[in-house]
């Protein structure tokens, strides 16, 4: 546990905060709910396990970072405690809450004990990725999902690993209990056309059968679609895009906009994940808030999202 200062503020707030979330106990020696509250929130800190990090700031001592946070939550009195996470102050409390209440808080806030190993073994992964060893990355995410099968990001890039291995039958497997959130995840949505694609191209006609009837009719956008998956399976990400164009700039509704939607879906395969919001530095004045930071911008992917939007537009 530290006391926070405008000198520590950065490092053991805000940027502690981009590893784990912190929670800040703004409070003040001559009041009594806060001399409660303090041993109740260490207390509380100790049986989370190093789910999140608890902070200190004697409002009398430091009284511009209080006074901001007051500010900025609309609160007037103490004891007042601000969760941080990623840089940001995201909720908080007032008042000496009873500790049922306040691990209704946290925990609408801090990944659970399970999010946190899956974590680990999601990094686990990556790093076994990049070093060559597929299956021992694909073993990491497989345990990953199942500590905690609610982690759509470890599920997401454990299916998209066993596609690129031509594992198909076990990313079926994997994406069915998420199939329904494809409406809303475009990421999910994307890998239930990755898989469509794969079952496609294992009975589909050659690329000369399919490059004679696109031949024979340049509006035959089943063929132009069955190429496109076909492209798509195997990998060949632009090529199947360039297919899927040609329907769209024909016909943009052809088949509910599935050629369109299975290019969005095919940019999004193709998408780096945003990294992690950095904080901002503190230069003179208190910085409450982290920058967002987008991910780096890929060149072929901008070259053929605006190729959608002319297409569309």
């Amino acid at each position: 546990m530290n006391d926070i200062t405008l000198q520590n503020f950065e490092a053991d707030l805000i940027q502690a905060s981009m590893q784990q979330p912190v929670l800040l106990d703004i409070w003040a020696p001559w009041c009594g709910p806060c001399r409660t509250l303090g041993p109740l929130l260490e207390k509380v800190e100790t049986a989370y396990g190093g789910r999140f990090k608890l902070a200190k700031l004697n409002s009398d001592d430091q009284p511009e970072i209080s006074g901001q946070l007051s500010q900025a939550f609309g609160v007037r009195s103490i004891p007042f405690c601000v969760l941080f996470d990623k840089g940001q102050p995201i909720d908080g409390f007032v008042g000496a809450l009873p500790e049922a209440q306040i691990r209704e808080f946290l925990d609408r806030h801090v990944p659970s004990a399970e999010a946190l190993e899956a974590e680990a073994e999601t990094e686990e992964a990556v790093a076994l990725e990049a070093s060559g060893d597929t299956e021992a990355a694909l073993a990491k995410l497989q345990q990953a999902v199942a500590i905690d099968p609610a982690n759509d990001g470890a599920r997401y890039d454990y299916i998209k690993l066993l596609l690129e291995s031509g594992h198909l039958e076990q990313a079926r497997q994997a994406y069915e209990p998420v199939v329904s959130k494809a409406l809303v995840d475009g990421r999910i949505a994307a890998l239930g056309h990755w898989i469509a694609a794969c079952d496609k191209a294992a009975g589909a006609r050659s690329p000369q059968a399919l490059a004679a009837a696109i031949e024979a009719n340049r509006r035959d956008f089943e063929a132009r679609f069955e190429l496109a998956q076909t492209l798509m399976a195997g990998r060949q990400f632009t090529d199947a895009m360039e297919a899927l164009l040609e329907i769209v700039m024909r016909d943009k509704e052809w088949n509910s906009q599935l050629a369109r939607k299975t290019y969005v879906a095919i940019l999004e395969l193709m998408s780096k994940p945003a990294p992690k919001a950095a904080a901002e530095q503190a230069k003179g004045t208190l910085e409450l808030t982290g920058k967002s930071v987008a991910a780096p911008s890929d060149p072929v992917i901008d070259q053929y999202r605006r190729k959608l939007s002319m297409a569309l537009f």
